[in-house]
């Protein structure tokens, strides 16, 4: 007879004592197990003619997010964005999101509650 086994991630990695606000551009909505990531370009606002830094911000599983609203088409590459993280312990660009704010200013789902 098999048993189930309930995986769960770990998320240290992220400082969930900080919070960034990072306001951008979407590069990619990627909608896949085990986790969905946004891939969003984020301007230096003291260095306005230097490329963008690209932040990958991971979020919950698919059925999760769905369940808070979320669907594949949510965000689209070049939909302006502002995202609340907790970021990387390591300083590397990225984190686990918080909430996101689409381009209407409406907060899309709240993709972290589940997560816990």
């Amino acid at each position: 007879m098999g048993t189930s086994a309930l995986a769960h991630h770990s998320r240290s990695m992220f400082d969930q004592t900080k919070q960034t606000t990072l306001v951008g551009s979407v590069k990619e909505f990627q909608w896949t197990n085990p986790h969905c990531w946004i891939q969003v370009l984020v301007p230096d606002p003291s260095n306005p003619g230097a490329e963008p830094v690209e932040w990958g911000v991971e979020m919950g599983a698919p059925v999760e997010l769905m369940r808070k609203g979320w669907k594949p088409g949510s965000l689209n590459p070049g939909d302006k964005v502002t995202i609340v993280i907790n970021p990387l312990r390591d300083g590397q660009h990225g984190g686990l999101v918080l909430s996101v704010t689409g381009p209407e200013g409406k907060i899309i789902g709240r993709p972290a509650e589940t997560a816990k």
